[in-house]
C-alpha cells in the first residue's frame, strides 16, 4: 500500500518519534482521495504521525468523528457546527446545537467542540455574524460544560473572536486551529492561555506572518496539523493532503524554530496531548 495507490503525493522520510495531527477531517479525505480512513491511518503511523485529532464541521461528520474515534484508539474527535454552516443553514442551529451538545458528552474519546468561531471570510452579511457569534457563544457553553477543549475557526475576525471570547466563561483548554494572525495577534492568544496551531500554509512563500507568529510563541504552546485534505504543506502544495504529510510541517517547524527534530516531536506531542486533555492511544 502506497499514497499513489489513491493519487496521493510520496510519503516523506519517517520522523525519529511520534506527532500528533492536531486537526484533520477523515472523511473529507475519504471522499476527496477515495482513501479510506484506515489506509489514512496506516500511512501516517508509517511515518511516525501516530495520533489524530478528527474534527467534525456539521452534525453528520461530528457524529462520524465520534464513530471512527470510539473504534480507532489513536483517534480523538472534535464536535462542532462550522461557523460558515451557522451562516447557511440557520433553520438547522437549534436543532443541531443540542445534538452536538449530546455528542460532546458522549465519553472520553471526544476531546473538544470545536471547529467553532467565525469566519467574516465568507460570511459577509452583519445579521449571519451576528448568527454565528451567538452559535459561537453555544459552543462555548458546550465545551465548558462538558469540559473538553474549545477549538477555534477564526477567518477574518480576530477582534470579534476575542471579543466573544473575552465575554464568556471559557474552558480550561482553547485551541486555535489553523492559525492566521501576525505575531501581535499572537501574542494576544498566549496572553490568555491558547495553543497556537499551525498547518501546511506555514510553509508558503507569502506567508512571513505565519512564522513571524510561530516565533513568539512559547515553545510548550505549539501545536502542528494538516487540516487535511486541505492547505497541503510544500513541497506537496497543491496536492490533496493526509496526516501522514504532517512530518513535512513538522520539519520546517523544527528548522524555523531551531529545534532538534527529535526534541520537536517529543514536544509537539506532549502539547497536544496538553491541549486535549491527557495522552490517547497506547499512552491513553
Amino acid at each position: 500500500m502506497t499514497p499513489e495507490t489513491w493519487g496521493m503525493p510520496e510519503l516523506p522520510e519517517p520522523l525519529p518519534y511520534a506527532v500528533v495531527d492536531a486537526h484533520t477531517h477523515l472523511d473529507s479525505v475519504t471522499e476527496r482521495t477515495g482513501m479510506p480512513v484506515e489506509a489514512n491511518l496506516a500511512l501516517a503511523a508509517a511515518v511516525n504521525v501516530e495520533r489524530l485529532v478528527d474534527v467534525g464541521t456539521d452534525v453528520a461528520s461530528s457524529r462520524r468523528c465520534v464513530e471512527i474515534a470510539a473504534a480507532q484508539p489513536r483517534v480523538v474527535a472534535n464536535v462542532a457546527i462550522h461557523p460558515n454552516d451557522i451562516a447557511r443553514h440557520p433553520e438547522l442551529v437549534d436543532a443541531g446545537l443540542a445534538e452536538i451538545e449530546r455528542l460532546a458528552n458522549a465519553g472520553p474519546h471526544v476531546r473538544g467542540v470545536g471547529e467553532t468561531g467565525l469566519d467574516y471570510f465568507r460570511t459577509l452579511d452583519a445579521s449571519d455574524q451576528a448568527r454565528q457569534r451567538d452559535a459561537f457563544a453555544a459552543h462555548i457553553a458546550i465545551a465548558k460544560s462538558a469540559g473538553v477543549t474549545l477549538v477555534i475557526h477564526d477567518r477574518d475576525a480576530h477582534d470579534d473572536v476575542l471579543d466573544v471570547l473575552a465575554a464568556h466563561d471559557l474552558p480550561d483548554r482553547v485551541v486555535m486551529h489553523c492559525f492566521s494572525g501576525d505575531a501581535e495577534f499572537a501574542k494576544r492568544c498566549v496572553d490568555l492561555g491558547f495553543w497556537l496551531s499551525f498547518p501546511g500554509v506555514v510553509t508558503y512563500k507569502a506567508n512571513a506572518h505565519l512564522r513571524e507568529a510561530l516565533a513568539v510563541t512559547p515553545r510548550e504552546r505549539v501545536l502542528v496539523e494538516t487540516d487535511a485534505p486541505y492547505l497541503t504543506a510544500v513541497p506537496a502544495r497543491g496536492r490533496p493532503n493526509a496526516s501522514y504529510l504532517l512530518a513535512h510541517t513538522v520539519r520546517f517547524v523544527a528548522e524555523q524554530r531551531g529545534w532538534a527534530l527529535e526534541g520537536a516531536c517529543h514536544q509537539l506531542t506532549q502539547n497536544a496531548f496538553d491541549a486535549f486533555g491527557g495522552p490517547w492511544g497506547d499512552d491513553g
